[in-house]
């Protein structure tokens, strides 16, 4: 018997088969679940590929969490497939303009500011009202999350996004709570994905994990993230929501 047994998951930012959303796919399938994946224009092509990688051929519908009539659509594109609804949707979306990032803090423009906002923070809010009304009288959202406790470097406004990111699942989940709507994060160190590879610096931040993880670190490992959010979709954690798990070693409570 698996964790999810039974369960319809919306899997979204399937791009690579070492992204924590992919492992995200295949965990939740081996645990019982039936995935549907989400993508848009010009990287649909990119998740249908790793998509075959898949232990199980999984649906992908169209959605770009900026699109309002992409949005207005997700119910019945998702309801083609699983009449029934959802039971958990995973939100693994974020993205900041080159300007946003590698310390041009001080002088990135609003409208590089509001894009890694709308898209990274805003979106969270935007996918699970959409999906609101698949679920059937409880559901799981877990998005995935970089620690926005301090300023890390180079990651400037994408950092202010997961902060915004992390408020946001707070308000979510007070505001869902009385639908039996439970809103987490997963907050996880670095892991060379395709997003990373985006981030000036990048190694910087493997060099802190090496020198400052309780756990050793392996950031070519996405599965502990992937294990955690599989856990978060799951009946094991009924009562926990407005919360961020840390998969990072340990990073986030250690001192210098």
């Amino acid at each position: 018997m698996g964790l999810l047994d039974g369960k319809k998951i919306l899997v979204t930012g399937v791009l690579t088969d070492g992204s924590i959303a992919f492992h995200i796919a295949r965990l939740a399938q081996e645990q019982g679940a039936d995935v549907i994946l989400s993508s848009y224009g010009r990287v649909m092509s990119l998740t249908t590929r790793i998509s075959a990688r898949l232990p199980q051929p999984a649906p992908i519908i169209e959605l770009d969490v900026t699109n309002t009539d992409d949005l207005a659509a997700l119910e019945a594109r998702v309801r083609e497939h699983f009449p029934q609804g959802l039971d958990g949707v995973v939100h693994s979306i974020g993205f900041a303009p080159a300007a946003a990032l590698g310390g041009n803090f001080l002088n990135t423009s609003w409208e590089d500011v509001s894009t890694a906002l709308h898209v990274s923070a805003y979106s969270l809010k935007a996918l699970t009202m959409a999906a609101r009304p698949l679920f059937n009288g409880s559901g799981s959202v877990v998005g995935l999350d970089f620690d926005a406790s301090v300023a890390w470097p180079q990651y400037d406004w994408m950092g202010v996004a997961k902060a915004a990111l992390e408020s946001t699942a707070r308000y979510l989940a007070r505001d869902l709570g009385p639908e039996n709507i439970r809103v987490n994060l997963v907050a996880a160190g670095p892991i060379r994905t395709m997003a990373a590879k985006s981030i000036p610096g990048f190694d910087d931040f493997e060099k802190i994990w090496n020198e400052r993880a309780a756990l050793a670190w392996d950031v070519t490992d996405p599965v502990p993230a992937a294990q955690a959010t599989i856990a978060l979709l799951s009946d094991w954690f009924p009562k926990t929501t407005a919360e961020i798990i840390h998969v990072d070693g340990g990073v986030h409570a250690m001192g210098a």
